[in-house]
């Protein structure tokens, strides 16, 4: 039976003899299990747990199926909640489906009974997943919306992972801290052939030297102390899609030739079996260390820096593309502004001056959190300098304004006077030269206008 609902499955039941049954006959099947006597324990393991899929009996002491799969879908509403029912009770197992359980069987069912009941509700929710995601590309066109840019160099990026989305090869995408190397991974998927198939990140540098191979390769039952039941590892997770190794560098050399095996012979091998396992996934790695001195230092295998090579992906850092800036800044604004509920239309100009002159060493990140702030703090509708953090002014150092044009200096009768000749040829080419009316616009008498066309060399028939 394929695991289309994910690995974790919660049993609650409180016949012993059925419990047990269902529980070995599942974890025969490759589910990892848990189970629980009643509802109580049964809610208290799924708190602990969030289970991809939950068998429930509706008849229980203490808490019924009906009250577990209300707190269920309240704090997860896209598990898979199956009813265990008795007979007589199918109106309340129909009444437990308008409440989003997904299905429910019937006592007395066989094993092969329930495994085709899991097989259908899983399949149903693996296709209603999959139409999500396809909507959300044809909605975004290209997967690139979360990747804001007009620059040069950001066009150079957008291009190549076009280029690359849909081919097989390995890509290493490097770049500072905050540039966004994650965004462009999931580009790559989200534009591929594999875009239906699942997209699997791991941050290497997050995980303890101890756990590395058993987080990827997973493991079987007895593996080590602890290992109570059979796990699925993120290599065997992303078959079919796509496994972004983010911060490569920083796994360890003895793991290294590991991955390197399984980038050459696509196969793993789980902690404490032998067997191997055909693995089908397009890998994406990203390091923010140059890897090349990495190499110089013994820190990294040259072979495997060449196995993940085949194409690179280098994002400039947010000083090199300001031009990116405002337009990201006010994407970021109007995501916030949203979020919060505020009406704000932008940043004013010292803003701006501000994001231009600073040199952003968190990058993207830093300028999303920056404007997040922003919006917190601004009372609309521009965001001004005082809604920034202090770290950013003090950093940004004094703005330097454009110097205005100097302009000429003149007397002040000599400046009235153009004002009021001005002021007259407008008046009488508004009233097509009639100079009482010329003269009524203008605020004085006929004969003042007349001086002044005289004094002023104004000629006006009319």
């Amino acid at each position: 039976m394929a695991l289309l609902c994910g690995n974790r499955l919660l049993i609650v039941e409180d016949e012993p003899l059925l419990r047990i049954t269902m529980a070995d006959a599942l974890r025969k099947e490759g589910w990892a299990v848990d189970v629980a006597e009643d509802g109580v324990k049964g809610n208290a393991l799924f708190e602990r747990s969030l289970h991809d899929v939950v068998l429930t009996d509706l008849v229980m002491p203490r808490m019924d199926g009906m009250a577990l799969l209300k707190r269920i879908k309240a704090l997860q509403p896209d598990t898979t909640v199956v009813i265990i029912t008795a007979h007589g009770s199918v109106d309340r197992a129909v009444e437990a489906m308008r409440e989003g359980a997904a299905d429910f069987i019937s006592k007395p069912f066989s094993m092969a009974q329930l495994l085709v009941r899991l097989n259908n509700v899983c399949s149903v929710r693996m296709l209603r997943e999959q139409n999500v995601r396809l909507q959300e590309q044809l909605e975004e066109r290209f997967s690139f919306s979360n990747i804001i840019g007009k620059s040069k160099k950001m066009f150079e990026v957008f291009e190549l992972i076009k280029v690359v989305a849909d081919s097989e090869a390995s890509v290493l995408v490097l770049g500072e801290s905050g540039t966004g190397k994650e965004l462009v991974a999931s580009a790559i998927h989200y534009n591929s052939p594999r875009r239906t198939k699942p997209y699997i990140r791991v941050s290497c540098a997050s995980l303890p030297e101890s756990l590395i191979e058993s987080e990827l390769f997973g493991y079987e039952r007895g593996a080590f102390t602890g290992a109570s039941e059979r796990r699925i590892g993120r290599f065997e997770a992303a078959s079919g899609g796509t496994l972004f190794l983010d911060e490569i560098g920083e796994l360890p050399l003895s793991f290294q030739v590991k991955l390197l095996r399984v980038l050459q012979e696509r196969q793993i091998e789980r902690l404490g079996s032998n067997r191997p396992i055909d693995i089908d996934v397009r890998f994406v790695a990203a390091s923010l260390r140059p890897l090349e001195e990495e190499i110089a230092e013994s820190r990294f295998r040259e072979d495997l820096y060449f196995r993940i090579n085949t194409v690179t992906i280098q994002l400039p850092p947010l000083r090199e593309r300001r031009e990116d800036i405002p337009l990201m800044a006010q994407s970021f604004l109007q995501e916030f502004a949203q979020e919060r509920g505020k009406e704000l239309e932008g940043f004013s100009d010292e803003v701006l001056e501000r994001f231009d002159s600073y040199s952003w060493p968190g990058n993207v990140r830093e300028l999303r959190n920056v404007v997040e702030r922003a919006v917190l703090f601004s009372r609309g509708p521009l965001v001004t300098a005082e809604a920034l953090p202090e770290n950013l002014m003090a950093s940004a150092g004094p703005v330097v304004r454009e110097a205005e044009p100097v302009r000429k200096v003149v007397k002040l009768q000599e400046a009235v006077e153009r004002a009021e000749v001005e002021a007259i040829r407008a008046a009488l080419s508004a009233t097509g030269g009639r100079r009482s009316d010329a003269a009524d616009l203008l605020g004085i008498s006929r004969k003042t206008l007349w001086e002044k066309m005289r004094n002023y060399g104004i000629q006006h028939d009319g």
